[in-house]
């Protein structure tokens, strides 16, 4: 038992080796959701078949094989076809235009103001005043272009004393008030409405997304 489980082990290895080659050199952070299904699959099929005495040596092998051959097959037709990339890779989303959100797409990718806020707090980026264009790769990293200046203001935003940087705070996220943050910063839903109220904006429900930071002043999007 001993020694099938060792030969499991050491194929299992090998397959894993063979597998990344044929994804070719990427770092872990380039890998798409295709490739760490290929990953993940595998994986699973060496950690059913490793211990279970009814599984032979020559199945596992058979079974590793034929994975290997079916992901060399699916590269090589990304490769020739470029129309299945987007399908079987994905493609990247701009998702910020010239410092101006792209509802629809947010919304495709499915992410939520607060998560593209970390993405960009990652990339040491406190407020999207900041940005020019922000692109969410296929493997779910965030590209992101600086704004040359941060004075001019952009069609369906509004900047108030713009800055090169600010640490700023989401107040409105999709149409909800995030009372939890005028909380931590000692304000409440009166003095929102009352802000906004003054730069126009009079329903809250219509606003996709508003910061402000005590620097700088809000930053409004309406939804589309």
């Amino acid at each position: 038992m001993e020694t099938s489980i060792t030969i499991k082990i050491v194929l299992g290895l090998l397959a894993l080796l063979v597998v990344v080659r044929l994804l070719g050199k990427k770092e872990l952070s380039q890998i798409t959701p295709i490739d760490f299904i290929y990953l993940l699959v595998l994986g699973g099929l060496l950690e059913e078949s490793v211990y279970d005495d009814l599984v032979t040596v020559w199945e596992v092998l058979y079974a590793i094989a034929l994975w290997a051959v079916l992901v060399l097959v699916l590269e090589m037709l990304v490769r020739k076809f470029e129309k299945l990339r987007p399908v079987l890779k994905g493609e990247p989303s701009i998702i910020i235009k010239n410092g101006t959100f792209d509802i629809k797409e947010i919304k495709k990718n499915k992410l939520e103001a607060e998560q593209l806020r970390t993405l960009l707090r990652q990339q040491g980026v406190f407020s999207v005043n900041e940005v020019k264009y922000a692109i969410l790769e296929p493997g779910g990293q965030l590209s992101i272009m600086k704004t040359e200046s941060s004075s001019a203001a952009t069609a369906g935003m509004l900047n108030i004393e713009p800055a090169p940087s600010s640490f700023s705070h989401l107040l409105i996220d999709e149409g909800k008030i995030e009372n939890h943050v005028l909380k931590n910063i000692g304000k409440d839903k009166t003095w929102l409405i009352q802000e906004l109220a003054k730069l126009g904006y009079h329903d809250i429900e219509h606003i996709f997304y508003a910061e402000w930071s005590e620097e700088h002043g809000f930053i409004v999007q309406l939804d589309e």
